[in-house]
């Protein structure tokens, strides 16, 4: 499966990436109560997507914090 994300869940990933999939999922989850609505509305969708990956899909893939548009 190729899940494409975009560059705004890209970011909220790399910003609380871990080495595992579930950890950064749970670190996501952890902040969102501290996200305003937009923001957290981008993270809910990067964590149904990353919990869609498998782990596999999820060390081969890079998120990288970028201001691209």
């Amino acid at each position: 499966m190729n899940i494409h994300f975009t560059i705004e869940e890209e970011n909220i990933i790399a910003i609380y990436a871990e080495d595992s999939r579930e950890t950064t999922v749970d670190n996501i989850v952890a902040a969102m109560p501290y996200m305003d609505g937009d923001i957290q509305q981008i993270a809910e969708t990067a964590v149904k997507k990353l919990q869609a990956m498998t782990d596999s899909e999820f060390s081969e893939k890079e998120f990288i914090l970028t201001d691209e548009e």
